[in-house]
């Protein structure tokens, strides 16, 4: 047993009756036994199903920096956004587990234990959040699939056992039980949540995304809806500009929303020169170029811990990092040279690390731009990494001040001939409340890498945690709303990706505004320099954008312009927008949602203007 680790009895029995049982002390502990034993170079994780046949997870193998595993199903390879099941009685919004599969969760809990039992496990300790904030967790997992516990590890941090002075008692445990997914679930992933005094998550999947990842997270989520505090869904930087300016940003956004890339330089072409983007109706392209862009110290990679401990009362959100580790998403990277930094952190990172549909032999470096192939010509759109925080350079590891926040919006084409929700600028200037509406939808997105989906416009859900969250809506949406009320000095942009209309831009829109609003520094724009945006949604355009001396063209910031799209286009994609945003910002309309935030969706139903949505939360200056 674990010492001065107060475990409940089922726990104790299953390991009792366990044939074998490993308790890692070390993230090393569980490399070391990714491929089964150390010995081992290779390894399948597979198992036999009460009908008799084998079932293969997971090809795993040691690679030069670290270890390399792939699912040889290509659904596997990509979260469910709709794998969440609620097995307790506590308030939610989530579907119930018993409702969904007619039978009562109970049973499947009790085959669980019974089959895990059963097995060689291995199992660790971790924290959830920052010490003192989420708790102690206990993960369980099955010892041919360590390659998943060491992804945990990475992730969250090992804690070892051997520093727990006195008794302590467990906030969450992680149970994985993977034959399940085909035994009960008919192959899909799911993820079922039982919140009692300790909050259970039971993985069904090898996949860490849903559960080592996003379950952790909505446990943690669940810890803060109780105690008044946020964990946003969100990558935080401080640039630093070449005249030494420092301002802090935090970007937030659905899954493929741009996070991952805010922490990353602009790529640039092998000339230096920046592509804007190109036009997809004209074949035209547009350079930009920047002799030095800013240097950016990273903070946290996609979960913010905002809790009350960091606050002060200067005005502004304050956030650290709640992860250990960081699951990157490099689809984007698709030969050498497109990001040095990741591409040098990644094949020298002087610590193992973890790789995700990436095609590497055995002893091999894995290559962050070799992506497995979901089939023939067709790579899989969701490669990853975990890089542990600990080896970025630069990084913060401290709790920071956000100067601007940001949200970030995956943006089909949009043209006189296909209109579309593409009608974002550049760059748009959001009052508050309107910012807040736009993290109550937050748009899932087109042509989303991340997950199981299609292109339609979806909500990611309040926050753009939701996916995550066990509770219920209108909690989540109050909390954020009083976040943004303490917090007036904090400002608010949106932000699109992979389109501007008729261009295409992947995410140099995010790298530009960052860059652009950096070097403004804390200044607050005059009222001749903004124009209310045709879209009412979309708050403030720029009337003008110079970076370093060099234009940005009126029609990368007020779309209508672009001849390719005109009045027309924009005005069905508006109406698109716009119907998406009654369509899910009237589930909000709870008994109990904050009165103010009542009045500001209202205002939005009732299709109030940009000036409309100053009047409910002001700005502070500085």
């Amino acid at each position: 047993m674990i010492e001065n680790l107060n475990l409940p009895d089922e726990v104790v029995s299953i390991f009792i009756a366990a044939p074998s049982l490993i308790v890692a002390d070390t993230i090393s502990d569980l490399e070391k036994l990714a491929c089964g034993t150390q010995q081992n170079n290779e390894w399948q994780v597979s198992y036999t199903l009460p009908d008799g046949r084998t079932i293969l997870e997971a090809d795993v193998v040691r690679v030069k920096n670290g270890v390399s595993a792939n699912y040889p199903e290509p659904y596997m390879r990509r979260r469910d956004p709709d794998c969440m099941y609620i097995a307790d009685n506590q308030p939610s919004d989530k579907p119930r587990f018993e409702n969904h599969f007619g039978f009562p969760f109970t049973d499947l809990r009790r085959k669980t234990f019974d089959w895990l039992a059963s097995q060689p496990l291995a199992a660790f300790i971790f924290e959830m959040g920052q010490p003192g904030t989420g708790g102690l967790a206990l993960a369980v997992c099955p010892a041919n699939a360590v390659f998943f516990a060491f992804g945990l590890g990475l992730l969250q941090g090992v804690v070892n056992p051997k520093t727990l002075t006195k008794p302590q008692e467990l906030t969450a445990i992680l149970y994985v039980a993977p034959p399940f997914r085909h035994i009960t679930f008919a192959g899909k992933q799911v993820v079922v949540h039982n919140r009692g005094g300790i909050h259970e998550i039971f993985s069904y999947n090898l996949y860490p995304g849903p559960s080592a990842k996003k379950g952790v997270y909505g446990a943690l989520i669940n810890i803060g809806a109780h105690e008044g505090w946020l964990t946003a869904h969100c990558s935080a930087v401080q640039v630093i500009t070449p005249y030494d300016n420092i301002v802090t940003f935090m970007h937030e956004g659905a899954s493929g929303g741009g996070k991952s890339e805010m922490l990353q330089q602009p790529h640039r072409l092998p000339d230096g020169r920046l592509l804007v983007g190109k036009n997809l109706v004209t074949g035209d392209e547009r350079y930009l170029e920047i002799q030095r862009t800013c240097d950016l110290h990273p903070v946290c990679d996609d979960m913010g811990l905002c809790h009350p401990d960091f606050q002060d009362t200067g005005g502004k959100l304050f956030l650290m990092d709640a992860e250990d580790g960081w699951f990157v998403r490099v689809n984007h990277i698709k030969s050498y040279g497109t990001d040095h930094d990741i591409e040098r952190l990644s094949v020298h990172p002087g610590r193992s690390l973890l790789f995700l549909n990436i095609d590497a032999a055995m002893g091999s470096s894995a290559l962050i731009w070799e992506h497995i192939e979901d089939e023939p010509d067709k790579p899989c759109p969701n490669p990853r990494v975990i890089i542990p925080r600990s080896i970025v350079p630069g990084a913060v590891k401290d709790k920071t001040a956000i100067d601007i926040r940001s949200f970030g919006v995956r943006t089909p084409p949009c043209t006189a001939k296909q209109p579309s929700y593409g009608i974002l600028g550049l760059l748009h200037i959001l009052p508050p409340a309107l910012a807040w509406l736009w993290r109550l939808v937050a748009p899932r997105g087109y042509s989303n890498p991340s997950i199981v989906g299609g292109d339609a416009l979806e909500s990611e859900g309040v926050g753009s945690y939701w996916p995550f969250a066990t509770g219920r809506r209108v909690d989540q949406a109050n909390l954020l709303l009083r976040q943004f009320q303490q917090t007036a000095r904090t400002r608010y942009i949106l932000i699109p990706n992979q389109h501007i209309g008729a261009w295409e831009t992947g995410f140099m829109p995010q790298w530009l505004a960052r860059d652009y609003l950096a070097r403004r520094g804390h200044a607050r724009f005059l009222s001749d320099q903004l124009i209310p945006a045709r879209s009412p949604l979309l708050g403030y355009a720029l009337k003008s954008m110079r970076i370093e001396g060099v234009m940005i063209p009126a029609w990368l910031l007020q779309i209508e312009q672009q001849p390719e799209v005109g009045l027309a286009a924009y005005d069905e994609g508006a109406r698109e927008l716009k119907s998406f945003f009654h369509q899910q910002l009237k589930s909000f309309l709870e008994s109990d949602l904050d009165e103010l935030g009542r009045k500001i969706i209202d205002c939005c139903l009732q299709e109030g203007n940009v000036y409309d949505y100053e009047q409910f939360l002001e700005l502070a200056d500085g």
